[in-house]
């Protein structure tokens, strides 16, 4: 039982430093690192899709990746963070779901706030059309 639990999550973490790799040929050879149960293209492009944001937790084999929460310059006084669910083995539209979070600084305090619904659609298909790409490019 331990082993398994071992190198499930040596695999977790082989694929993870896999995704953060740039390049062609990381593109190209994205599959050969998929070990999980989730679409491979969908892992990277969330990855990528988020890049500038720090990840809290992520789950390749369960497909889930949990960021943190960042405040940019151009809005100091929020601070956002994202959910990203991948739902399915096959690169499909509603194979990725995401949830966004947002927060304002009142008087040095974070308060929830609302985030617009089309903004997690947006998010989900700038994870779909990067899937796209890296799927084109590995075939290509």
């Amino acid at each position: 039982m331990v082993k398994h639990i071992l190198t499930a999550a040596l695999a977790g973490m082989l694929i993870v430093s896999a995704c953060q790799s740039r390049g062609k040929s990381a593109e190209r050879n994205i599959t050969a690192d998929n070990v999980g149960t989730v679409n491979p293209f969908l892992w990277r492009a969330t990855l990528d899709t988020f890049e500038n944001m720090p990840v809290q937790s992520a789950d390749p084999i369960g497909g889930l990746v949990v960021y943190d929460w960042k405040s940019f310059p151009t809005a100091p006084g929020e601070r956002i963070k994202a959910t990203v669910y991948i739902l399915d083995t096959r690169l499909r539209a509603d194979g990725v779901k995401v949830s966004v979070f947002r927060q304002t600084n009142e008087d040095g305090t974070w308060a929830d706030a609302s985030v617009d619904q089309e903004t997690a659609i947006q998010l989900e298909n700038e994870i779909l059309k990067r899937a796209r790409r890296l799927k084109a490019a590995q075939l290509g």
